[in-house]
């Protein structure tokens, strides 16, 4: 019985310690998973819509617009496809502006010297025209370039908005290996100093028994042509080894068990091969394209959309990179001809266009509800702050977990800004309806708006 008992105080005391300080490393590596979330909201939510408004036109409305149809082609301060376009206002007529923006090739068949000069002078580029736009529109434009235009110049710092680019948050949504190595040293020194207690136990519980006059029987020890299995199984008869094995495995097994299931369902860092190899770093980053100019249903609804390969024309329709394949096309751009059905020689289409298989990397389950447009439009936060820092990636990859805990992290963190936000005016005005005692009714909150059941 002695002997039980000193088995019990030297394996239990132990045993609570390590169960003890295991739980609180992991609860420690998952609630300080918050802290680069709350480093990271700041930067990655820093861009708001500009408020003030030039002489003519709205230059926050001018903006949107600016970003999706004007970028692949135009900057303010540097040739791309087409002229830079600061100081446009101050070259041209606003009347001229909008019909070269509406239809350049209209204007340039009614003989205007103007549009003929440039047209010329861009190797007879075609620009897309943009007859959808009605005049509002195109004010708004170019009162958004003369407001950026007239900025000063200011150092690069990336397209996130933060020295690595990220600016979101990078909670691993489960322990780290940091975390898990450390438990596995911590189990282990304590595994030892177990051992050592017991070896001292044992050598005074000897010592006791001696001095009480009890018989001793010495340990035996292995002899010099002792077989392996010999020695596992004189080592499986000792209890209190075998009893710290199985604790130890135990520890592990468990540990491990809860790092896989709390990731099942996370594929962060996937990345698989896409059927074209499609660079945002060169698109994004070297060019400097804005993402909503290919991913068009970003600030309007609940999808950001997969460009149709129209989009990608309005470029490769002229820019085939012959320069670096010895005069050929580039055998990516040409997957896009072959997909559309386009003769290069001819610039005519054919009756057989086939869809890109695009490979889905970002995927929530079907029970979670997320809106593009409410955190690109409404919040104002940038592409980067989930999908990590695109305008690096040669290739796609899931940057973010996306895990509920990492959205949720996030929206403990992030501050809602209000001011000049339409949406926010809007809740503010039924407010002051509720407070008045009027009547208010769905439509009042946006309920007949499309997007509203239709996303």
């Amino acid at each position: 019985m002695r002997s039980i008992s000193l088995i019990f105080r030297s394996v239990v005391k132990p045993f609570i310690f390590v169960s003890a300080l295991s739980f609180g490393v992991q609860g420690y590596a998952q609630d300080t998973s918050a802290a680069p979330a709350a480093a990271g909201s700041v930067a990655g939510s820093a861009t708001a819509a500009v408020a003030s408004t030039a002489s003519k036109g709205d230059a926050s409305a001018g903006a949107a617009i600016f970003k999706q149809k004007c970028t692949a082609c135009h900057a303010l301060n540097r040739t791309v496809v087409g002229p830079a376009l600061k100081g446009i206002s101050e070259r041209q007529s606003e009347e001229w502006l909008i019909k070269w923006i509406k239809n350049s090739q209209a204007l340039i068949a009614t003989g205007d010297p103007d549009a003929v000069k440039i047209f010329n002078e861009y190797n007879k580029v075609v620009m897309t025209p943009f007859p959808e736009l009605t005049d509002g529109d195109v004010v708004n434009i170019l009162a958004y370039v003369k407001e950026e235009g007239d900025k000063p110049a200011t150092p690069a710092a990336g397209a996130a908005g933060t020295a690595d680019g990220t600016g979101a948050a990078t909670d691993t949504g489960g322990v780290s290996n940091f975390m898990l190595g450390g438990l596995i040293v911590v189990v282990i020194i304590t595994l030892l100093v177990v051992l050592v207690l017991n070896r001292v136990i044992s050598t005074l519980h000897k010592l006791l028994l001696q001095k009480q006059g009890v018989p001793v029987e010495d340990e035996k020890v292995a002899e010099p042509g002792e077989k392996v299995y010999d020695k596992l199984k004189r080592l499986s008869k000792n209890k209190k080894l075998v009893f710290f094995t199985i604790l130890l495995v135990s520890i592990l097994l468990g540990s491990w068990s809860w790092r896989m299931m709390w990731n099942t369902g996370v594929h962060e860092g996937y990345q698989p091969e896409q059927p074209i190899k499609y660079s945002h770093q060169l698109h994004a980053g070297t060019l400097k394209i804005n993402c909503q100019y290919c991913h068009t249903g970003a600030y309007k609804s609940k999808n950001a959309s997969i460009p149709s390969l129209n989009v990608c024309m309005n470029c490769h329709n002229y820019v085939q990179a012959t320069e670096k394949y010895n005069g050929e096309i580039s055998p990516e751009i040409m997957k896009i001809y072959k997909a559309l059905d386009y003769d290069p020689d001819t610039k005519k289409y054919g009756n057989d266009p086939k869809p890109i298989q695009w490979v889905r990397i970002h995927n929530l389950p079907d029970f979670a509800y997320f809106n593009h447009s409410q955190h690109v439009s409404v919040a104002g936060i940038e592409c980067q702050k989930c999908h990590g820092p695109i305008q690096t990636m040669p290739e796609v990859y899931q940057y973010a977990p996306l895990t509920m805990k990492w959205c949720i992290n996030c929206h403990r963190t992030m501050e809602v800004n209000a001011k000049g936000n339409g949406y926010y005016d809007k809740l503010e005005e039924v407010h002051d309806l509720l407070k008045q005692g009027k009547k208010v009714t769905p439509a009042v909150l946006g309920g007949i708006e499309c997007g509203k059941c239709h996303y």
